[in-house]
């Protein structure tokens, strides 16, 4: 009940800065801008609503907001529709309903955009998921099939754990019922979408820790059809196998990733672009957040990239955004990219508390 009532807690702020990052110091291909669009603690995973509105998750802020944006694409107020929650990093909307992931809770706020300002109690839509905080929180998003799509981290950095619970990803109808597993095999994916003309799913995953700077990649996987398995915690990056597991079963058992994305990148948030503004060499390429290394000797990632496919084959993995970390100082962290309706990008960044709007201007 205290978790229910905190998450009725509501604010109204502007869009003005707290801070000021120092956009100037990113670097696009040529013909792209970018500018600070918007202030939110810690910013996550972000949705669109269907009356201008952004949604935004966070992590350690325990709060979720909504930010108004008019026909110019130009952001208004924010507001704080619910706060005090546990790690709530995933927001998902559908049928004028917003979605929350709480670590082992997933909330529903009903009618949301026309209650911005006085927030309705949170519906429960499960409560069943895993408790544990490591690697708990929680990317969510409807799929083509209209079920709510929740990947379910390893508890811990490497483990053989119970695999119906753990290390994959689950699905379930709206309601939260007929929860079922489509991916396993999976240590930590904090990003995923489907591919606009295929409908497929495509995730990035978090390689494990401790093996060295160089060892082993970040992943990006595309999962066509359910009940795959890509390896944890047998085989990382498609062809290492792992100290401790890797002897229970070879690494040509399992689907390799697609493209591996470098050694703890630490990939987030995922979307294929599917607006038109952006050169044609970017339709349905994927966009990907690479939130930065945490122990690496010199850090890597800090960088929005690019991966352009022919089919299902990557042809091309390149920076598009970088410049948040310079020499071995970082400013900011990339967390999460989303298409809005004009064909602009947005950009979360957690560490500066900014979303960035990328523009193409020729």
């Amino acid at each position: 009940m205290k978790r229910l009532l905190a998450a009725l807690l509501v604010c109204a702020c502007t869009a003005t800065p707290a801070q000021n990052p120092p956009v100037e110091h990113l670097k696009l291909p040529p013909g792209f801008a970018i500018e600070l669009w918007a202030s939110v603690p810690e910013p996550r995973q972000m949705a669109l609503g269907a009356n201008n509105t952004l949604f935004v998750g966070t992590r350690g802020a325990g709060s979720v907001h909504a930010i108004k944006y008019d026909g110019t694409y130009r952001a208004g107020a924010v507001s704080r529709i619910a706060a005090g929650l546990e790690m709530p990093v995933g927001v998902a909307f559908r049928d004028g309903a917003l979605y929350v992931s709480a670590v082992s809770r997933i909330l529903r706020f009903d009618d949301i955009e026309a209650r911005l300002a006085s927030p309705p109690k949170p519906v429960v839509v499960t409560d069943r998921l895993p408790r544990e905080t490591h690697h708990g929180w929680k990317f969510i998003a409807f799929g083509p099939d209209g079920k709510l799509y929740v990947p379910v981290g390893a508890p811990c950095n490497v483990c053989d754990r119970d695999a119906d619970g753990y290390a994959n990803i689950m699905r379930m109808n709206a309601d939260g019922s007929a929860p079922e597993i489509f991916a396993r095999g999976v240590r930590n994916s904090v990003g995923f979408d489907w591919h606009p003309q295929t409908r497929e799913l495509w995730f990035t995953d978090n390689g494990r820790d401790w093996m060295g700077d160089d060892t082993p990649s970040c992943e990006l996987n595309h999962a066509p059809r359910p009940a795959m398995h890509f390896g944890f915690p047998f085989c990382h990056a498609g062809t290492v196998a792992d100290p401790e597991f890797g002897k229970r079963r070879a690494c040509s058992e399992f689907t390799p990733p697609a493209q591996n994305l470098g050694p703890h990148v630490a990939p987030l948030g995922m979307r294929f672009y599917t607006g038109s503004q952006f050169p044609a060499a970017y339709r349905n390429a994927i966009f990907i957040a690479l939130h930065g290394s945490w122990n690496r000797s010199r850090k890597s990632g800090y960088t929005v990239m690019a991966a352009t496919l022919d089919g299902d084959k990557v042809v091309s993995y390149e920076p598009f955004v970088s410049g948040w970390l310079e020499g071995e100082s970082n400013w900011g962290r990339p967390a999460d990219v989303l298409v809005l309706p004009d064909g602009s990008l947005l950009i979360a960044d957690d560490q500066a508390g900014a979303i960035y709007r990328v523009t193409y201007r020729g």
